[in-house]
């Protein structure tokens, strides 16, 4: 048999059965067949201990903030199995633990109905700032509305009420359901002129689609003339421009096949003026040629010489004809650059000819030679009287009348 200093809560008897010590003496709670006392003992020892663990863990749970009513249910079923357990071990500190847990359960009852009510009012303003959000985003004028990002600003609050509703506390019904007819109805609002929106829009669409439709097909009839085809096929560019939108896939699509028959004009042209280039090929040469004749005029003065030769050169230019499109604004700049040159060579010589001119400037050196002669005079007497303010005022005045004398002269 057990001592007491090894098994101080229990023994086992001479026939097997295991004894638990109480307050009020021994009782037994079983036996363990064909086991040593020991074995026996540990046994219903292990069935304590277990008992312990649930007690142990029910605390743990009340520190944790558990519901005060999942504590009581638990609080009551351990009771129950730990009064008249077949266990050993002291089982009267595991029913004052129990009975101190059970007093716990009234003040966590009253703090966590605080807390639940705390969390309730925040739940509810949160949940009347979605209903906000949804209100004003319905409210907002339907023509100036981006869809796109309006339908997912109203998923994110969906997303947002489905959250709380399920992680939230649970709201009063009243109040509850209130909000959500607001969120409902703004949701509906908010559908109702998204599809409105998108119903005109499709219908927009559709006779921007066959006034495309219709542009390409007459552009596609333009495929006969060749370039000659190119400016109507122009007119339609600006009538396609005008047109509108037929949705961004669409649209591309019935460019391509507008512009395919453009292309196909183009391609016509640059044709055309790939032959023409190569039959004016001929033309630049002479050109060339005839512009090195020319610019040998940019250093004569004789301007009529000059205008004779320039005229015999222009001459031969106009009949030489048309020269390849990337070679004509080269050329014509060589010979414009020397047309200024033969032009300025005859303003040059009317300006000194021109006997208006020469008279308003005799006119003037003739006042301008009085003026220089009467200020000499003075500076004459300036000096006899050694009056230097007056020696350099006339001086200035008859170097400024000279130069300008001068001038006029050139």
């Amino acid at each position: 048999m057990a001592t007491d200093e090894k098994a101080p809560w229990g023994r086992v008897d001479d026939e097997g059965t295991v004894y638990v010590r109480e307050a009020d003496g021994e009782r037994a709670v079983g036996q363990y067949p064909d086991a040593t006392p020991e074995e026996a003992l540990a046994y219903f020892t292990r069935k304590f201990t277990e008992l312990e663990g649930q007690v142990a863990l029910l605390e743990q749970r009340v520190r944790g903030g558990a519901p005060a009513k999942d504590v009581a249910k638990a609080v009551a079923h351990l009771s129950e199995s730990i009064t008249g357990a077949n266990a050993v071990g002291d089982l009267a500190s595991l029913t004052e633990r129990l009975t101190k847990l059970g007093g716990t359960v009234g003040e966590l009852t009253e703090k966590q109905l605080e807390e639940n009510k705390a969390a309730v009012a925040e739940a509810l303003v949160e949940r009347e700032a979605l209903v906000a959000e949804a209100e004003a985003l319905a409210a907002a004028d339907p023509a100036k509305a981006q869809w796109k990002q309006v339908s997912a600003q109203l998923d994110a609050l969906f997303e947002r009420w489905q959250d709380q509703q399920k992680n939230g506390p649970r709201l009063p019904k009243n109040e509850s359901n209130e909000l959500w007819k607001r969120f409902r109805a703004a949701r509906t609002t908010i559908e109702t002129h998204r599809k409105a929106f998108f119903a005109e829009l499709d219908s927009v669409h559709k006779e921007v689609r066959a006034r495309k439709q219709s542009l390409i097909e007459r552009a596609e009839k333009l495929a006969p003339q060749g370039a000659d085809g190119i400016p109507e096929y122009r007119r339609l560019l600006d009538e396609w421009k005008a047109a509108g939108r037929a949705g961004k896939k669409l649209d591309d699509a019935l460019w391509a096949k507008f512009k395919e028959a453009g292309d196909a004009l183009y391609a016509a042209k640059a044709e055309l003026m790939a032959i023409e280039d190569e039959e004016y090929a001929g033309n630049l040469t002479e050109k060339l040629a005839l512009l090195e004749e020319a610019e040998k005029l940019l250093k004569v003065t004789d301007r009529t010489a000059a205008k004779e030769t320039l005229l015999g050169i222009q001459r031969k230019w106009d009949a030489i004809g048309k020269v390849p499109r990337d070679h004509f604004r080269a050329v014509e700049d060589r010979l414009r650059k020397v047309e200024t040159h033969v032009r300025k060579l005859d303003e040059d010589h009317w300006n000194r000819s021109n006997p208006e001119k020469q008279a308003r400037s005799e006119g003037l050196a003739s006042q301008l030679e009085s003026a220089i002669a009467k200020l000499e005079a003075e500076l004459a007497e300036a000096k006899a009287s050694g009056d230097k303010k007056k020696i350099a005022e006339a001086e200035e005045a008859i170097a400024a009348r000279k130069v300008w004398l001068g001038a006029i002269g050139s």
